[in-house]
Order: structure tokens, then C-alpha cells, then sequence
């Protein structure tokens, strides 16, 4: 089982330190895209957390069930209206097994990137493929990665710098790597948190589709299907397995 990094101490925080995702503006567009792939069917979320999306999909009517292996963002979930009716798999989502098959699978808010090795990665999209109706749907939301924004010979990017707060991400090039470095003031003390990822190209995603039965039919830069460019950063794409 892969080490949890949202335990307690993280999850009791995370909605407000993401208090931008759960604005409306936000979640909206995400729900209404992924509720219209649903269709009548069922969904399924990996890396379910807090339930941000899953919460407002499953209020459009729509049968979600989610995968998570922090207990402790799941207990964040169970607390909320609704939270209680949702099934969750506490597990590895790359590899844990929820009973039923979907017409929608997603991973949102670069979760994919939680995976930390390709061959996860890999093994994601395989059992992903395995709970997918024919013809269904997967949906990966994941930023491109910031290598062009690195100067030479440096490894640390700022994402946050506030009087409250400040986030670095570390890249290790060579393994796709990435550290993600928070600090932030609370009670009059600073606190820290670092986590691993593996950052993943567009194409590599395409790729590893294609491994476990499934082919690209539509990638945008949001949520609200705006065009992908090379000057993206990030991206919703959508594979369906044949």
C-alpha cells in the first residue's frame, strides 16, 4: 500500500487550503462537463477526497462512488450533506477494485500525479478500463508540466508566495519527480507539509490509454472545452475504451 500523505493533520485543512477549487466558478464547469459524459450512468471517482466534485455530481442525480486511500479525507467527506450515501473503496486507486462497472471514470485536480512511479500510472489506467463499460469514459484534469518555466541549472518553482503561506515545487528531471514544498502560518507558527508526485506529458497519458484499451477523443485546457495550445497549463482529456 503506497504512504498516505493526507492524513489527519492535512485533511482537516484541505478544503480551506484549496478554498479557490470549491468555489463555484470552480466546481461548475467540472460537474457540468463530467455530468454530461454520465449521461444516465454511473461514475466513479479516483482519489474521491473530500468529495468537491463528487458531492455536487451525485446532487445532479448521477450514482458516484469513489476510491481513496486517506481515511482521514474520507471522514472530512462523511461529514458533509450527502457525504454519507456515496460508496467509498478506501485503497490505492490504481489498483483497489469497486464493485459494478461505470460509464465514467475521473481523476481531477492533477490526482493522477499522486501516483509516483509510471508503472502506476499505467496500472491506473488498467484498472480504470477494468470497471468501464464499453465505450465508457475517462477523464484525467492535470496540469502540463512547468519544465519551460525552470531556468537553467535550477530544479525549485514558486507556485504560492503570500504573508500567510508559500508553496516550491521541486522537480528531479531525470525520474519526472516533483517535491511539492507547503508552508504556512498558523497560530503564530510555521508549519510544513512535502509530498511527492510523478509528472506526466499529454502524450505519455495517450500512451498509457492505449495500453489498457483506450483511445483519446477529446482534450481542451478547462473544463469549459476551451482549446489545447502549447501554451496550456493544464488539461482535461478524454479517453474511451473501445
Amino acid at each position: 500500500m503506497p504512504e498516505d500523505h493526507f492524513g489527519e493533520s492535512v485533511a482537516a485543512r484541505y478544503d480551506d487550503s484549496s478554498a479557490d477549487m470549491f468555489a463555484p466558478e470552480a466546481v461548475d464547469p467540472a460537474v457540468d462537463f463530467l455530468a454530461g459524459l454520465a449521461g444516465v450512468g454511473a461514475a466513479l471517482e479516483l482519489g474521491i477526497g473530500t468529495g468537491r466534485i463528487a458531492l455536487p455530481l451525485a446532487a445532479r442525480g448521477i450514482q458516484v462512488s469513489g476510491i481513496d486511500l486517506s481515511e482521514a479525507m474520507v471522514a472530512q467527506l462523511r461529514e458533509k450533506p450527502g457525504g454519507v450515501a456515496i460508496p467509498v473503496t478506501i485503497g490505492d486507486f490504481a489498483t483497489s477494485r469497486v464493485e459494478g462497472t461505470f460509464t465514467l471514470a475521473y481523476l481531477v485536480f492533477n490526482t493522477i500525479s499522486n501516483l509516483t512511479s509510471q508503472d502506476a500510472q499505467v496500472a491506473c489506467f488498467e484498472n480504470v478500463s477494468g470497471h468501464l463499460d464499453p465505450g465508457g469514459r475517462f477523464v484525467i484534469e492535470v496540469e502540463v508540466p512547468e519544465l519551460r518555466r525552470l531556468p537553467p541549472g535550477e530544479t525549485v518553482r514558486p507556485f504560492t508566495i503570500s504573508s500567510t503561506r508559500l508553496g516550491f515545487d521541486e522537480f528531479d528531471v531525470a525520474s519526472q519527480g516533483l517535491l511539492s514544498h507547503h508552508y504556512w502560518l498558523e497560530d503564530g507558527t510555521w508549519r510544513t507539509v512535502s509530498m511527492p508526485f510523478r509528472y506526466v506529458w499529454p502524450s505519455e497519458l495517450d500512451l498509457m490509454a492505449r495500453i489498457a484499451g483506450m483511445t483519446l477523443v477529446e482534450r481542451w485546457s478547462g473544463w469549459r472545452r476551451e482549446p489545447f495550445t502549447s501554451e496550456s497549463r493544464k488539461h482535461v482529456s478524454v479517453w474511451q475504451k473501445t
